[in-house]
């Protein structure tokens, strides 16, 4: 049966039809999988069954192709199960090409031929419309890329939500950051080659992307033509009516621009008789807000823990309190891309104050916030023409709860809740255009009638009276002919096949009337049809066709309508997102006792009992200790030594995620702040192997510190954990005492350097701008208790060995581990004292000549 797998290699002229057909089609989307509808099922053939048949681990059958060919592989579907499946097969990183039948099979078969097929859409990973197949709060962003050697352009748009936004920069490195941070479904990439053409799943585009790339994502290569700099500016101005891009802020930008044309051509090339639905693009630069590394964004467990890779127990999940798709979307491209601003985020934090102030104004936000449907996602719909009856339903409803919204918004203060104080008269009109055309729960599909409501086209309700008419007339038949033929089982029926029958029993046949002529005869019974019952069901199903028409163009017109004021409605449904994600801060603030932070120019990180947002809500209430900061003011460096399990980690990471909710306007998890802007927040916390590029974990961890030495500023905020553990006890201790040094007197950023060397704490007699400071324990008799209290001072013990006890090691272990611990601190003669390098403590001042020869320009 595999013979037959490659349907390159038969003879066409030997198949049948269909599967003639079938090949003719899949030379135009060979880089999909193509699902053919045959019946009730979507049927796929040759090597596309094989593979759909493995991938969704179904039954691989065959098909007959042909005298000369014999069978061919086939596994297919069923119609009704076509999103489930299909969204497997994207899961897995394929492309589906969808081959539907365009005309009813009746009509062929009148004809002898065969039923009229053509694609009518392909699912590719980043163009998906489907509700079903998109996570309701997350974007599901396709990317377009072009690089020119290391300058890049970047255009990254939502299908769904209309979001379109483009930039330019240059470095490999930060372009992945920016696609990492994006998490793109799909890349397209433009190739010279034409073979080359189609989609790369995941894993597979090793060796053939550019070095560098992130090659866990899904890459389509498409024509280099679709990216060429006068047809991506022509596909750009032409697909918005517009004479110049100046408008847009990207005129100077030129690949930038043609990444964005690339999108776009892409778009209309992919989506069949589906519209495009993308708003006019945004221009941004990478530089307008927080750069966070992918180091950083998993240490501090933005949108998921490091550990399981869940999104319980990440920050998101702690501060997401959202009542829409689309504010939980805001809310986390908020979260990765923190504002540099301090006006921008003063904004923010006034709108959370007053929420929090008001309690009564908070829920009553809130409430009818959750009224309000995903309008971006219902737009998307419209714009794509796929928006049925009830998509323009809830688009009305979420209309008139904004409009309820705008009303208790009367007397408010902060900008992003005086947005919100009007709606414009056009949308309420349209609502109530909606409201009274369609009927309260309208059918799923659009052409069967059923949607519109009475009253509304005079030409629909003529039809519709008729039409009621006529169906009154054969409710009426069935008691009319028993009376007139006296036979009492005599009974009228309808079928697809045949239409209106009368039928009356074998037994009572020869009572028939003269005017009954014979349609059909069955084992018990007899089924006629008269002239006039004929002429009333050609009536009747010419009139539905008629109804069911009139209603279809109502309803496009209505749709079209709602499309017209799409620059009305996505503006408004971006300011209900960003309402609902500030109103979600000021609910988490009022739940968990946050604070709003004072956010001022200069380096000072001023943190009075700091709490974990995330581990405050893991563990029960009241049982987390809070802890002070204070950097910038004096002091730029921390060295934070203590015990394991004592809570340094917890520590590093709950005052770089008050940075990052402060930047991202909300209220923090302490007792007061007075909070610097950062350009950017560093981490190393643990490591782990990585295989696949031979990395083994401290070679990792020199990479990761590597990266922050070269790029942290005395605006940065660097978060270290245990640098120089992963290696020889002497090695480690002296990378991690220059890395300490190099941080505090040449970089001058704002750090915490958390480390079990507590001979580091010798730092803060040579730098005056560095401290140290100790998670405190409590030593008992036969135990420590961990008070995970932050004070001043060095710890002088690891207080390893009694971590090891903790964890149950045998007692012999921990026994001999003590010996032999005595043994070396007897006799270790570890002098790091900076007189090694010729340096006289007694004059430096906090100042050392040991990097000045040495200074990077």
């Amino acid at each position: 049966m595999l013979e037959n797998s490659n349907y390159h290699q038969v003879n066409r002229e030997q198949l049948v039809d269909m599967l003639r057909h079938y090949c003719h089609v899949k030379d135009e989307y060979s880089h999909a999988l193509l699902l053919y509808r045959v019946g009730d099922f979507y049927e796929t053939f040759f090597q596309d069954a094989i593979t759909v048949a493995r991938e969704l681990e179904l039954y691989l059958t065959s098909k007959h192709g042909g005298k000369e060919i014999g069978k061919v592989p086939m596994a297919g579907v069923p119609h009704h199960a076509l999103e489930r499946y299909a969204n497997q097969l994207l899961k897995k990183g394929y492309a589906v090409a969808i081959c539907d039948q365009t005309e009813e099979a009746a009509i062929a078969e009148r004809e002898r031929r065969m039923v009229r097929r053509e694609v009518t859409r392909v699912f590719t990973p980043g163009t998906l419309l489907e509700e079903a197949l998109l996570p309701a709060r997350e974007n599901n962003f396709l990317c377009a890329l072009i690089l020119n050697n290391e300058h890049w352009g970047l255009a990254h748009g939502d299908v769904s939500t209309g979001e379109f936004r483009l930039t330019q920069a240059q470095g490999i490195d930060m372009l992945t950051q920016e696609l990492l941070r994006i998490q793109p479904a799909e890349i397209i990439l433009p190739v010279e080659t034409p073979d080359l053409v189609g989609l790369l799943r995941p894993g597979e585009s090793a060796g053939k992307i550019p070095a560098g790339l992130p090659i866990q994502f899904t890459y389509t290569l498409q024509p280099y033509r679709l990216f060429q700099g006068t047809n991506a500016r022509q596909t750009l101005l032409e697909t918005y009516g517009l004479k110049s891009l100046e408008g847009l802020g990207c005129d100077g930008l030129p690949l930038a621009v043609q990444a964005a044309g690339g999108l776009l051509g892409y778009l209309a090339n992919n989506q069949g008789h589906y519209q495009t639905g993308l708003q006019l693009p945004h221009t941004y630069f990478v530089s307008e807000y927080m750069r966070l590394d992918q180091q950083t964004r998993r240490n501090l467990e933005l949108t998921q823990t490091v550990r399981e890779g869940a999104f319980h127990g990440s920050l998101l999940w702690a501060i997401d309190r959202t009542m829409t798709g689309m504010g939980a979307r805001l809310l986390r491209r908020w979260l990765l891309q923190p504002l540099l601003e301090i006006q921008a985020i003063s904004a923010r934090l006034d709108t959370v104050a007053e929420l929090v102030n008001r309690g009564g104004l908070r829920q009553r936000v809130r409430e009818h916030i959750k009224q309000i449907y995903d309008l971006e996602r219902l737009l998307g719909r419209v714009q794509a023409g796929t928006a049925n009856a009830r998509d323009l339903l809830a688009l009305a409803a979420s209309l008139f709860a904004i409009g309820r919204l705008a009303q208790v918004l009367d007397n408010v203060k902060s900008k992003y809740l005086q947005n919100l104080q009007i709606v414009p008269s056009e949308l309420e009109a349209l609502a109530e255009r909606i409201r009274q055309l369609l009927v309260e729960a309208p059918p799923v599909t659009l052409t069967e009638g059923g949607v519109i409501r009475p009253g509304v086209d005079g030409e629909l309700d003529r039809l519709k009276q008729t039409l009621t008419e006529d169906q009154n007339w054969i409710a009426q038949l069935e008691i009319t002919e028993k009376i007139r033929t006296g036979i009492a089982t005599l009974k009228v029926g309808f079928n697809k096949t045949f239409g209106y029958y009368i039928s009356i029993t074998r037994a009572k046949s020869e009572q028939a009337p003269a005017d009954y002529i014979r349609k059909q005869t069955l084992t018990n019974e007899e089924r006629y049809i008269t002239p006039e019952l004929k002429e009333r069901e050609i009536r009747i199903l010419t009139l539905q066709t008629e109804i069911n028409q009139r209603e279809y163009e109502l309803f496009l017109q209505l749709r079209q309508a709602v499309s017209l004021q799409q620059n009305l409605i996505r503006p408004l449904a971006q300011k209900v997102a960003a309402v609902d994600v500030l109103a979600g801060f000021a609910e988490v603030a009022v739940m968990y006792n946050y604070q709003c932070p004072e956010i001022m120019a200069g380096r000072e990180l001023h943190i009075k009992q700091g709490r974990h947002p995330v581990v405050e809500q893991l563990l029960p209430a009241g049982c987390f200790v809070p802890n002070d900061t204070h950097l910038g003011m004096g002091i730029d460096l921390m060295i934070l030594t203590g015990p394991n399990a004592s809570g340094k980690s917890c520590y590093l990471r709950q005052v770089g995620l008050i940075q990052m909710l402060a930047q991202i306007g909300s209220f923090v998890p302490l007792l007061q702040a007075k909070i610097s802007i950062c350009d950017r927040i560093f981490t190393r916390v643990g490591a782990v192997d990585d295989l696949a590029t031979g990395q083994s974990t401290f070679m990792v961890e020199m990479c990761e510190t590597a990266n922050i030495l070269h790029h942290a500023t005395d605006r940065s905020l660097v978060l270290l954990d245990e640098i120089g553990r992963g290696t020889a006890t002497f090695d480690g201790l002296a990378i991690a005492w220059s890395v300490a040094e190099y941080l505090a007197f040449y970089l001058k950023c704002r750090g915490i350097f958390a480390t079990h060397y507590h001979e580091l704490n010798e730092l803060a007699n040579t730098l005056k701008n560095v401290a140290n400071y100790q998670v405190v324990v409590q030593e008992l008799a036969d135990q420590i208790v961990f008070l995970h209290q932050v004070q001043p001072g060095g710890a002088d013990r690891s207080y390893g060995i009694e971590a090891g006890r903790l964890a149950g090691l045998p007692p012999v272990v921990i026994n001999r581990a003590r010996e032999i611990m005595h043994r070396i601190e007897q006799h270790s003669q570890i002098t790091l004292g900076l007189q090694n390098y010729g340096v006289d403590l007694g004059n430096t001042q906090g100042e050392l000549p040991l990097f000045a020869p040495n200074v990077p320009e």
